[in-house]
């Protein structure tokens, strides 16, 4: 699972659940006239408020921050976990409120005292089922809740792939292109000579060697990162998308297709990023 996947909507979601957690704890009655000492109970002790908001909302929850942060959310029924996740913390707001309006239930239909209220665990419980709702329904549809929870990592990241993203070009430890004009790959330093004079006449086959290496267009590879997790779909263009790129990563971009990028994975998947706005070149 990786963590930098997750959004600020997510964010929000984690906070909430945390807090219905906290609220959970607390007295969900509200009694007058009861002594300090009287022993209300809390969320844990009321089956229908623990079953319908505090575990539906925590569900909830951890199903969209699974979701979220796996490469391929499992399914359920053909579904993502992610639109269930949703249903259930609006499932849990929608039960909040109901034990809000009436929390002592038919109780007070039969005789029963009408001096029981919502207690604070129920009122806590209710505000963070509400955001809990809210952030997983606005988190796709708002730009500043789409935003990645984690900043990506400093430019200097690709080190450890090569050395040299921005001159490397190519895979990682292709950093010198020299030895391939040379003709001995294993003494780069011997190589760098005839790379530098591509001109001369006594070497026309040095000179071609460069125009075998560029793919069509003159596109060279390079390192990339993304700024929000994205899809990757497989190069015979199935809708199903094969990976996904996560924000703080780097991967090698090794081919254009008009305004689409052909990305390969570290672990050597290769597939086809059709959405490159916003993209950090390394």
């Amino acid at each position: 699972m990786n963590i930098r996947s997750l959004t600020r909507g997510d964010g929000v979601v984690i906070g909430a659940a945390v807090l219905l957690l906290i609220a959970s704890f607390l007295d969900i009655y509200s009694i007058d006239g009861a002594p300090d000492s009287a022993d209300i109970p809390n969320a844990w002790g009321s089956g229908p408020v623990l079953l319908s908001v505090t575990l539906a909302g925590i569900i909830g929850a951890a199903l969209i921050v699974v979701a979220r942060g796996l490469p391929q959310a499992p399914k359920v029924a053909g579904l993502d976990l992610g639109p269930f996740g949703v249903a259930f913390t609006v499932f849990a707001a929608w039960s909040a409120l109901g034990n809000i309006f009436d929390p002592a239930g038919g109780f007070d239909n039969n005789g029963g005292s009408d001096a029981i209220g919502s207690g604070t665990g129920l009122i806590l419980s209710f505000i963070a089922t509400l955001v809990l709702a809210g952030a997983a329904i606005a988190t796709p549809l708002v730009p500043a809740l789409k935003g990645a929870l984690l900043p990506p990592p400093k430019p200097a990241a690709p080190q450890p792939y090569g050395g040299q993203p921005q001159g490397g070009y190519g895979y990682p430890g292709a950093q010198q292109p020299g030895p391939s004009f040379g003709g001995q790959p294993g003494q780069p330093q011997q190589g760098q000579p005839f790379g530098g004079q591509p001109g001369q006449p006594q070497q026309p086959q040095q000179a071609h060697a460069p125009q075998a290496q560029q793919p069509a267009g003159d596109f060279a590879p390079f390192w990339f990162a993304v700024p929000v997790a994205r899809p990757l779909f497989a190069e015979d263009g199935s809708p199903t998308p094969i990976a996904e790129l996560a924000p703080g990563t780097w991967y090698l971009a090794v081919e254009q297709r008009g305004p689409s990028l052909v990305a390969q994975t570290q672990d050597g998947r290769r597939g086809v990023l059709q959405d490159t706005s916003g993209i950090q070149r390394g």
